[in-house]
């Protein structure tokens, strides 16, 4: 499916860290035939006038860029490290070559060493055997909470508590992407005021140790009154048919090749 618009977020990924169906689950949501429920590592991209760039790469990135027809990314923001945030960085190897330049990556200190471990042989000195395009041409930015700047998209940072590792969610324009949280902190919730759409992690209806379940989520949206929500990383306790049935207006399940503007 083409491109509807220059500026949208097109959620590549909707599922938890095992993604649905789960291996060898055979529940109702996991044998669902709706599409929907069908739900890949949680991530994004996001199309701007100068090009396309993703927050995390998770490891269906490959099959997620060709599902939405993506030809090129130019950089990635990290919201942390965990395998199922990072593991699909790999795929960035083929744009490094086509660019012919490094792909920018934005993220904390703690994600840029992860990184440098989980993917050591593209840090390494270059050697007589390796070929061009053999290995990740990567260009590590810092960020921290203050403003920056994407392919000319103005990014706020925002402080999210992950049970209890910090990491970021993101504001672009009126959106807020907000995904693996188990608490915001106090100094967060202005930077979620006025938005158009919030996409936010909910799990499971039951309480987790390090993410939302749908009544904190709900409990957010409540105190932030976005003009729509899209409840994300959500699993296979959640049907997408009848949870929206039981959720309260402007509110729903998210589901992979969402199309937001912004």
């Amino acid at each position: 499916m083409p491109f509807q618009s220059e500026r949208e977020l097109i959620l590549l990924g909707t599922g938890t860290s095992h993604g649905v169906p789960v291996i060898g689950c055979h529940c109702a949501v996991c044998e669902s035939t709706e599409p929907r429920n069908q739900r890949t590592r949680t991530g994004v991209a996001v199309r701007t006038p100068r090009g396309t760039f993703l927050i995390d790469t998770s490891p269906e990135l490959r099959i997620q860029l060709l599902r939405e027809k993506i030809d090129l990314i130019e950089a990635v923001i990290y919201t942390h490290g965990h395998a199922d945030h990072l593991f699909g960085l790999d795929d960035l190897r083929l744009f490094g070559y086509r660019l012919e330049r490094a792909v920018d990556l934005y993220c904390e200190e703690n994600v840029e060493q992860q990184i440098r471990t989980s993917f050591f042989y593209a840090f390494r000195p270059a050697t007589p055997d390796l070929h061009y395009g053999a290995i990740p041409l990567l260009k590590f930015h810092r960020i921290s909470l203050e403003p920056f700047e994407v392919l000319g998209q103005q990014i706020q940072p925002i402080r999210l508590i992950h049970g209890r590792l910090p990491v970021l969610g993101f504001r672009i324009g009126n959106v807020a992407f907000c995904t693996d949280v188990s608490y915001i902190p106090d100094e967060s919730w202005p930077l979620l005021e006025g938005l158009d759409v919030l996409i936010i992690d909910a799990l499971r209806d039951e309480p987790h140790a390090t993410h939302f379940g749908i009544p904190q989520a709900l409990a957010a949206v409540e105190r932030v009154k976005p003009k729509r929500t899209y409840l994300t990383h959500v699993s296979h306790y959640l049907d997408y048919h009848s949870t929206n049935a039981r959720l309260p207006a402007g509110v729903e399940l998210s589901y992979d090749s969402l199309r937001i503007p912004y």
